[in-house]
């Protein structure tokens, strides 16, 4: 064991020397390399400049229309300029019900409880609307919808990913910053520095936020380290290129980009930024949070991206097409240069940070950008729909403070937010809103969402009564399937103990790469393995499978149905209390009073699958069963058993997954 253990140590320490070697050996090279060549890249023009995306930030004046009665934020103003050029107006304000139910999941990400609808049945109140708002941007349940967005974009895992896809101990601590970040409303320029440069900015205090830059996924038992390093700085560039500046830079680190004014070398002297600040790993050893480091190999071009292949040396700098003020003159030393990117990234002169940001929270309410590929702003991404609308935006959000939830409540506060999604009695011009606007890009109706699958599982903890809002700490590991189990390695998913903890929110779920929760993966949930702007929307059999037919949707529907047994009633008739169970189950799940259609089917459903339960008991599935004391004198165990039915189909529906 001794002569196992002595022969390990002197393997890494072999491996840490040849590595040392290999760094001298590629410098020797690259000197002898710097002596021969010279850089040859193409200069940036006016035209290049002239694109959208580029241009300087000029805050427009707000647009005069015919009918500013319609307007209830400057956003409105933009949007009815571009209708009224078309002919047509917005379309009416969708009903409290649905406002509500879109603001909850807008902003909380999840729907509202019986208890909170009561609290704000007073909808007759001018200020009703905006007084919700404020209080759902201040509750705690804000920073676990919007942080989940951006741990997309973070390409956030708690796992390195590849073959053994091992435990990052103390990923959760970058989630948790995160989610109070959005809860604090940290302002975004901040955001951005502390996520960059939270070693070396405000005395180090914020450490633990590079963990952006460093998320993605990692093999730290690779035999070459140099090529992991490599490989974590190229990848660690990309995504501050596509998160922050909306540029996919990724296509330029084996040549220069084909589209965009992003020459190889821009991407390696921003690469530079970094290097002083990943150290030369280790074998098996994890580096998970950015600091300043000695005794690194110098930055250069990789010719063809080739981490054996070196090319010139170079300096730290911003990428010249944002760059027009030459900010990077500014940098004295790779040590000062994240200091400076951060500096940068928000100053004035630069378009594309605010541009980018604005774009995102505008996607994740309207279910599309101003521009489409919100990580794309370059040459062929699609125009935007509304620029002068984006830019004021931009300019504004610039000028208040960076404030993303006053850029929300900016957006959702907007008579084009409150619109309808479907046509509805009195709406006299739905017909030629929609035929002047089929494909929506005038955005003269909401836009029909469907719910990410952790806004679906939320929404299903809280229908049932079953959601813990504990929050913060480690990630939190609910029952698998038995099959699911089998493939991963052992002790790489081991169920909390603590019953309670199954229930968290969707936002505390351990998030593996190499595995996701069953119900998020059926969703569309990304893999982590990249930065995800936008998640896609896939409909298949195995969504309908998985919400209807997994143990987690049984436990949800049980519960459901003995929240329903257990609430008031003001009857003791079975059939008046069959009522009231159903529309109390169509209050919670969709968050408005039941229509007298839907009691009638659902009451006989009741009644006729009752008695199907009934007359096949031998056949009844034991997870179903309720002991018959359990609700004595209230329901029978096949009464039970078909309530939980419908509890089940109620959560199936479209009206449940979808959001209006």
């Amino acid at each position: 064991m001794i002569i196992t253990k002595c022969f390990r140590s002197f393997a890494a320490n072999l491996l840490v020397v040849l590595s040392l070697l290999v760094v001298a050996g590629v410098n020797n090279q690259a000197t002898c390399a710097d002596e021969q060549e010279k850089l040859e890249e193409f200069p940036i023009s006016d035209s290049d400049r002239e694109h959208w995306s580029f241009a300087p930030l000029v805050k427009p004046l707000i647009p005069k229309v015919r009918d500013a009665s319609w307007a209830r934020t400057p956003i409105d103003a933009f949007i009815i300029a571009a209708m009224e050029a078309k002919g047509i107006s917005l379309g009416v304000s969708a009903d409290p019900a649905t406002l509500q139910r879109r603001l909850y999941f807008d902003l909380v990400g999840r729907p509202p409880t019986i208890d909170e609808l009561a609290r704000n049945s007073n909808t007759d109140r001018e200020t009703w609307y905006e007084e919700l708002v404020d209080r759902l941007l201040a509750s705690p349940m804000y920073g676990e919808r919007w942080g989940q967005h951006w741990l997309d974009l973070a390409r956030f895992a708690q796992t390195d990913g590849f073959e053994h896809d091992r435990i990052r101990p103390a990923a959760w601590q970058y989630r948790d910053w995160v989610l109070d970040a959005f809860n604090q409303d940290l302002s975004f320029d901040r955001f951005v520095a502390f996520q960059l440069a939270g070693d070396v900015v405000d005395n180090g205090s914020q450490r633990v936020a590079t963990a952006f830059c460093l998320a993605g996924p990692d093999m730290t038992d690779v035999n070459d380290q140099i090529e992991r390093r490599h490989n974590l700085l190229n990848e660690m560039t990309s995504t501050v290129g596509s998160v922050f500046l909306g540029l996919q830079f990724g296509c330029a680190q084996c040549h220069d980009h084909k589209y965009d004014p992003i020459s190889q070398a821009d991407f390696y002297r921003l690469r530079a930024v970094f290097e002083s600040s990943v150290p030369v790993l280790k074998r098996d050893e994890p580096y998970n949070l950015l600091s300043i480091q000695d005794n690194v190999p110098a930055p250069r071009l990789w010719k063809r991206g080739d981490h054996r292949q070196p090319g010139i040396e170079l300096s730290p700098a911003f990428p010249r097409i944002a760059d027009p003020a030459n900010h990077s003159q500014r940098i004295q030393d790779s040590r000062s240069a994240r200091s400076l990117l951060v500096s940068w990234m928000t100053d004035s002169s630069n378009p594309l940070t605010a541009r980018v940001i604005v774009n995102r929270v505008w996607q994740h309410h309207f279910g599309k950008g101003i521009f489409s590929e919100t990580s794309d702003a370059g040459l062929i991404s699609s125009e935007p729909t509304h620029p002068q609308l984006l830019d004021w935006l931009a300019c504004d959000f610039r000028e208040t403070g960076w404030s993303i939830k006053r850029l929300h409540r900016l957006i959702v506060c907007s008579a084009t937010y409150r619109q309808t999604s479907r046509l509805s009695t009195g709406d006299h011009t739905w017909s030629d809103r929609f035929a002047a606007d089929t494909e929506n890009q005038l955005y003269s109706r909401f836009p029909r969402k469907r719910l990410e699958g952790e806004a679906i599982r939320d929404a299903m903890l809280t229908v049932s009564g079953l959601i813990n809002y504990q929050r913060g700490g480690t990630g939190v590991m609910p029952p698998l399937p038995d099959e699911m189990l089998k493939t991963l390695l052992k002790g790489h998913w081991s169920t909390s103990a603590q019953e309670a903890d199954h229930y968290r929110r969707s936002f505390y779920l351990f998030a593996r790469r190499n595995l996701r929760y069953p119900l998020f993966d059926t969703f569309d949930r990304p893999d982590a393995n990249a930065s995800c702007p936008q998640r896609g929307r896939s409909t298949t059999a195995l969504q309908s499978l998985q919400m209807i037919n997994s143990e987690f949707s049984l436990i949800a529907a049980q519960n459901f149905a003995r929240e329903l047994i257990n609430s008031p009633s003001d009857s003791d008739s079975g059939t008046n209390r069959g009522r009231q169970w159903i529309e109390n189950a169509v209050h919670r799940a969709y968050s408005r009073p039941a229509q007298v259609d839907e009691i009638t089917a659902l009451s006989n459903f009741l009644v006729t699958q009752a008695r199907e339960i009934e007359s096949n008991r031998e056949k009844q599935s034991p997870s179903v069963r309720l002991p018959a004391s359990k609700f004595d004198g209230i329901i029978s165990t096949s009464e039970y058993a078909a309530l939980v039915d419908l509890c089940l189909a109620i959560m199936n529906a479209n009206e449940f997954i979808y959001v209006d």
